[in-house]
């Protein structure tokens, strides 16, 4: 969709029009400004919306007018105490104006932001409402056919009318994270019939075209490199696993310094292995279980397309976990390529098996400074805080503060679980030297102590379990059902905020 940034000495009734009015405006009937100048009957009937709670946070009226010889529709958006607004709160809605606007099958209007209303945000109060709009504004509609008309979104151009100006380089640097993040939306919606591994790595080799560098290790590569790990997770299945690393050096003055890495758990569909998963609406949706690597791929892609002046390191490892006579077996021993050697005690616990290697192998490669991992983990996590937060894991508080922050700020929020000595004792096995599954509940935990052991002395690392927030049933204030694309946004914020240059 298009957007459009106007003075607010250019506007004229359009044929949709979208006001926004606190909660004093609409007790006292105040019009906003530019609408004082009409004729008295527009006025006379535009006074009759609501008397008595319109101007309430998120409440949208909609009236319809005859004026300048046709019928005008004026959309009042109540923005409760302006002065209280947060930027996630604008956001939000432009999420709710988002879905207004579809729901009456309108494909254009006007947003007018003047007045008071709106100045505790100033000029960022229509680029914050823009980002809301377009986040909403997306439907993963490639497969629909008989049903693509009933799913339609006709918004197609909305114009701002503010007295800022400048507005569209503000929001052009958001757009290109956001456009990132509908790119995640659309893997993680993919089928695994569509989007196998050897699928998932043509999709990392056009970002080449965006001056990333793209390196892609096949079987034959990480058996040499005894990654034994994660190729247990992957010998069931017909298709390839891959190691496939993204590294993009936005800041060239700092190209012998130390990346940060960012490392994503990419099971294309997860069957569970000789673990079978139960039938139901559980395995059927484990086409996401990619959703960590489809996070870390649209970062990667985010960072490139608005030439972020950091140098990360984008890693993935990418399988299909599947029952077959090459399957592998609860009770095998593998040897990781730290060395350590793994009992695996359940084989639905494949993704930490993945990411144990392609940990080591990051840090083995390019000596990050910082590693944080992201992976649709445990169904644990989503017991313990459903589909509000991602957990965080991480003995570095200053870390844990950033991240925490971020997910306050984009609304992609984080809650921090412990770690400690006790939770480790319950994944020593009797015949190896860790085994992949713990005892006696807290399986997050155990889940992130099990990586934590493959974390290499002075790296400062996170782990963050996005198994209950990468998709949504129901759609959240900035997403529609289905496919979220949690993480884009959350890490840009993170890297913006901390390791940009200001």
């Amino acid at each position: 969709m298009r957007f459009k940034f106007d003075k607010s000495s250019s506007f004229k009734i359009g044929d949709v029009n979208v006001f926004f009015v606190t909660n004093a405006s609409a007790d006292t009937l105040q019009l906003p400004h530019l609408l004082q100048t009409e004729s008295e009957d527009v006025k006379e009937t535009l006074q009759l919306y609501r008397k008595d709670s319109l101007g309430k946070f998120g409440e949208i009226s909609v009236i319809t007018v005859k004026a300048q010889g046709g019928l005008k529709k004026f959309i009042f958006c109540g923005i409760g105490e302006a002065k209280d607004l947060s930027k996630l709160q604008v956001q939000e809605l432009g999420g709710i104006i988002a879905s207004k606007l579809n729901a009456c099958k309108l494909e254009q209007a006007n947003i007018i932001i003047d007045g008071k209303e709106t100045e505790s945000q100033g000029e960022l109060f229509a680029v914050n409402i823009a980002e809301g709009i377009k986040l909403k504004n997306y439907c993963f509609d490639k497969y629909f056919k008989d049903k693509k008309e009933t799913n339609k979104l006709y918004l197609k151009e909305i114009t701002f009318y503010t007295q800022y100006t400048n507005l569209e380089a503000l929001f052009s640097e958001r757009e290109k994270i956001i456009d990132s993040t509908n790119f995640t939306r659309d893997l993680v919606s993919e089928p695994a019939n569509v989007l196998n591994p050897e699928a998932f790595v043509d999709v990392c080799k056009e970002l080449e075209a965006l001056g990333v560098k793209v390196t892609v290790l096949d079987k034959k590569q990480l058996k040499s490199l005894n990654m034994n790990a994660l190729l247990g997770v992957g010998q069931g299945s017909n298709s390839g696993t891959y190691v496939v690393t993204m590294e993009w050096n936005g800041a060239k003055d700092q190209k012998d310094s130390q990346p940060i890495a960012f490392v994503g758990k990419g099971i294309t569909f997860d069957t569970g292995g000789i673990n079978l998963k139960p039938s139901g609406p559980s395995i059927s949706m484990m086409k996401y279980d990619m959703g960590g690597a489809a996070v870390v791929t649209g970062l990667i892609r985010s960072l490139a397309s608005r030439k972020a002046k950091v140098n990360v390191i984008g890693a993935i490892g990418l399988a299909e976990n599947m029952p077959s006579g090459n399957a592998q077996r609860p009770g095998d021993v593998v040897t990781s390529m730290s060395g350590q050697t793994i009992e695996v005690d359940n084989t639905d616990a494949e993704g930490r098996l993945l990411l144990s290697d392609v940990m080591w192998y990051t840090q083995e490669t390019f000596k990050p400074k910082i590693m944080i991992d992201l992976a649709t983990l445990t169904g644990a996590i989503v017991i313990a805080l459903g589909h509000h937060n991602a957990g965080l894991f991480s003995d570095d508080d200053e870390l844990v503060s950033q991240l925490t922050k971020a997910g306050l700020n984009t609304g992609e929020k984080v809650w921090r679980l412990p770690l400690g000595q006790c939770y480790d004792e319950l994944i020593n096995s009797n015949i190896a030297d860790v085994k992949n599954v713990g005892k006696d509940g807290a399986g997050s935990i155990t889940a992130a102590q099990f990586l934590k052991r493959f974390v290499k002395k002075g790296c400062i690392w996170a782990h963050i379990d996005i198994a209950g927030v990468v998709w949504l049933d129901n759609g959240g204030k900035l997403s529609p059902r289905g496919a979220t694309g949690y993480g884009v946004r959350l890490l840009n914020e993170f890297l913006i905020q901390n390791y940009e240059p200001k």
